[in-house]
């Protein structure tokens, strides 16, 4: 079964749900009205509004038992178009269709559809009729296997100022077995939340104060600081030259870059000596603005420009979720500024240091998309078609494979998008590289060429992490929080038996902080086997027990993370070990 071929079935299978939850709650008196149904990335969901009554987990084997029945009577779905006019009649007891339709018509539609579950004619019966584009599976025996997997408030269309909806979340397959291992990696998943192992390794926090805005802790700091180490030394090496550009910028830049029409929706204002700024949602007016502060030369081009600056983009507080979706991020930007004649050159060098990149945390099978022209564009035809093959010209030379996303490329030029597959198999998209012929031809962009004549440089906007709020997220849920000794935040921890071994503890703490190795010395009054309870807890790499033998012998007892118990080793013996493995990134 293809991708699309999924979608439809999984949406085919959000409006058995829906009459589901309709003849249920016919049987408890509640008037249901219904918002949408769409699929989603793995699976699909609905939106009710159902007055006073609140659905919970308990309610899903009832409605999965009647989503059943109704997929046994083998129903058809049915195509119906009607106008406008006829279509809000049908809809006159349902709020939320009414909206959709009348945004429609706002958009020129003159005639909607909608999808008819069962069919009178063959005495099936119609059970369920919706607004819907569609399209949808024959009938109800193509719906596979599926599964109700959990309910949670969604404001109506996202926002805080609609009514809150209650949203039932569940997924099909085709198979049975598929089913299964889905079910597998979700517990799996909420095992890894980074949410909960975030708060237990106590690196972030989120509060009522600052909704969608992170809290970093020290040790959260130190994992943030680690990342960025092979970062920066691949950026180096490749001659990005780091810049730092302010996060208020006045609200005119906005609208010459083009963002003010795709991007202030959801833009932070504030007015300053009756001026009105905006606090950056992305940064490249920044980079701009630095380009522009002096004349250029053909000779200094590539230009490289690397900034992880800090961003705000206004996410309702619905889609808040943990480090992956925030209000506050600091984005990986870099932007390059090279001669026509540079740029297929510098978009491989860029998708080699971005999979190289990856490759340090052992994410090697990596998913490429070409994204397309989206509707609301800016640029010639020419233009874009000239971006586009160069895109797809550059990945081929590369021979890599990559698949088409049509129309979701950036407003001003096609992408590069990489998706990463982390260990128990999901999809996060981080890096992109995007070409953008239009931005330079807006803010007026020169260099003197060889002939003496001014020309426009072109200009690739790209990031390999995309934000590092939802990259250590993501590395958090990958490990699990057992990082690699070279990530964690804390590297090895010291376990004194007893008070009396203090002294010598303190004095291997002294030498692996000389050795630069991050180190912390419980020297709690709790039993050995607590301290290592909390250190394994705390997912340490190593963990040091001090005792009697320790102490005279002048060596520290090692326990590795998920090995156990390696024996006694003198201090030099293990800092060599360590190194290695802090050198090595194993």
């Amino acid at each position: 079964m293809t991708k699309e071929q999924q979608d439809v079935m999984r949406h085919s299978a959000s409006h058995v749900m829906a009459a589901a939850v309709k003849q249920l709650m016919a049987e408890e008196n509640v008037k249901v009205k219904f918002a949408i149904g769409p699929t989603i990335e793995d699976g699909f969901y609905y939106d009710f509004d159902l007055g006073e009554r609140t659905l919970s987990e308990a309610d899903f084997p009832k409605i999965e038992k009647k989503m059943k029945e109704i997929i046994k009577q083998n129903l058809k779905f049915s195509r119906e178009e009607l106008p406008i006019a006829e279509a809000l009649k049908k809809v006159a007891d349902q709020p939320y269709k009414i909206e959709l339709i009348e945004d429609l018509e706002k958009q020129g539609e003159k005639i909607v559809s909608f999808y008819k579950l069962g069919d009178p004619s063959t005495g099936s019966g119609q059970v369920f009729e919706d607004l819907c584009r569609g399209p949808h599976v024959a009938s109800t025996k193509e719906i596979g296997s599926f599964k109700l997997m959990k309910v949670a408030g969604a404001y109506w269309r996202g926002s805080e100022k609609n009514k809150m909806l209650q949203r039932i979340y569940a997924t099909a397959f085709e198979a049975e077995k598929e089913l299964e291992e889905y079910i597998k990696r979700m517990e799996e998943a909420e095992k890894r939340d980074h949410r909960k192992i975030g708060k237990e390794m106590d690196l972030f926090s989120f509060h009522q104060e600052a909704p969608g805005f992170a809290f970093w802790h020290p040790k959260g700091m130190v994992l943030r600081e680690n990342l960025m180490k092979p970062y920066n030394i691949l950026h180096k090496s490749e001659g990005y030259h780091l810049i730092s550009t302010p996060i208020l910028l006045a609200e005119e830049l906005w609208h010459q870059s083009g963002h003010w029409d795709h991007y202030k929706d959801n833009m932070y204002f504030t007015k300053i000596d009756e001026k009105i700024y905006a606090i950056k949602p992305m940064n490249c007016p920044g980079s701009i603005l630095i380009y522009n502060t002096h004349p250029h030369s053909y000779r200094e081009f590539p230009i490289k420009f690397g900034e992880t600056g800090e961003v705000h983009r206004h996410e309702p507080s619905g889609t808040l979720h943990g480090l992956f979706r925030v209000r506050a991020f600091r984005q990986d930007d870099s932007h390059i500024f090279a001669l026509e004649s540079q740029v297929e050159e510098e978009i491989k060098k860029v998708i080699i240091l971005t999979l190289d990149f990856y490759k340090i945390f052992n994410f090697s099978d990596v998913d490429i998309e070409v994204s397309t022209r989206p509707e609301n564009s800016i640029g010639s035809d020419e233009i874009w078609e000239k971006s586009e093959a160069i895109m797809k010209k550059t990945l081929s030379d590369l021979n890599l494979k990559f698949k088409i996303n049509e129309g979701d490329g950036a407003f001003y030029g096609p992408k590069i998008d990489f998706h990463i597959k982390d260990c128990i198999g999901r999809s996060w998209q981080c890096g992109t590289v995007q070409l953008d012929f239009s931005m330079p031809e807006r803010f007026d962009l020169k260099y003197v060429d060889k002939d003496g004549a001014f020309k426009r440089p072109v200009m690739l906007h790209r990031t390999v992490l995309g934000s590092i709020q939802r990259f250590v997220g993501i590395l958090i849920e990958h490990y699990a929080g057992a990082f690699p000794v070279w990530l964690a935040p804390v590297q090895a921890k010291i376990l004194p038996v007893s008070d009396k071994f203090i002294d010598y503890a303190k004095e291997v703490q002294g030498r692996l902080v000389a050795e630069d190795i991050r180190v912390e010395l419980d020297d709690s009054a709790e039993s050995l086997g607590k301290k290592i309870r909390n250190g394994e807890k705390e997912k340490t790499p190593y963990l040091l027990v001090i005792g009697e033998k320790e102490v005279a012998a002048k060596q520290v007892a090692v326990r590795k993370r998920q090995e156990g118990d390696l024996g006694a080793q003198n201090l030099d013996q293990f800092v060599e070990m360590i190194k290695k493995e802090i050198k090595e990134k194993i």
